[in-house]
């Protein structure tokens, strides 16, 4: 996506608790988003209809209809990025696998400097300049010695997450299906499950964003698989 050529920014909160939806308010709108708030699941997607937003902060515990179900509801006609907030740790594995396609997701209790910092790291990587000169690659691979870094910070992974990454990030931009990553990843025909992908890509994940907490690395694309966000000139 390129960027829109309206500034400020919209984020649509939805988020039922006064005092949380209040707060995120004030501080969205002091890193300088537009926002717009809803308290009520039933009433988002006719909103996005109507009004697309740039962004979605989306609690998932909210009357009228849940944030798993208004996620769902957004993907049949929006690409818009969403981010999840949840305070229920056992819904955690399934956003962490983000097949409900949402982009990201927050724990409750969280901070809003957290929220602001998520919302602009994925603002940079959805909405980037139209024409813009690649940067030096922050990320380097090397195979020899089995050894992988970002931002000259050394990766500490396994051999399944060091091809899961060569995969992922030899392919910036390209999706691969559960099934594509797991075929590549073993080659001696044992029984895994697509769920085994999704533990990779959920330590990947972790073992990246330690590194580099303002950046997002891998996105779910709903109903397909994931895809490396990194630019294409982003591998060495």
């Amino acid at each position: 996506m390129s960027e829109p050529d309206t500034a400020p920014l919209t984020i649509l909160i939805v988020e039922d608790e006064p005092k949380l939806g209040q707060l995120l308010v004030d501080y969205l709108q002091a890193a300088d988003y537009r926002t717009h708030w809803l308290t009520r699941g039933d009433e988002v997607a006719d909103y996005l209809l109507k009004t697309p937003a740039a962004l979605v902060l989306l609690d998932l515990m909210l009357p009228g209809r849940d944030g798993l179900a208004v996620c769902r509801d957004i993907r049949r006609f929006s690409d818009v990025p969403i981010i999840m907030m949840t305070a229920k740790t056992e819904e955690i594995d399934r956003l962490l696998g983000l097949e409900i396609g949402a982009d990201d997701y927050i724990c409750k209790p969280y901070s809003p400097r957290e929220v602001v910092a998520r919302v602009k790291a994925i603002m940079r990587r959805c909405y980037r300049p139209a024409a813009s000169a690649p940067l030096p690659s922050p990320l380097k691979i090397d195979e020899n010695r089995f050894k992988a870094s970002y931002r000259d910070r050394l990766l500490d992974l396994t051999p399944a997450e060091f091809r899961l990454l060569k995969i992922l990030a030899g392919a910036p931009g390209k999706v691969f299906s559960r099934e594509a990553l797991l075929n590549q990843l073993y080659d001696d025909y044992r029984v895994v499950t697509d769920r085994t992908i999704d533990s990779h890509i959920k330590n990947l994940r972790r073992k990246l964003e330690c590194l580099a907490d303002d950046v997002v690395f891998i996105r779910a694309v709903y109903g397909m698989g994931y895809r490396w966000e990194a630019e294409p000139g982003d591998l060495v």
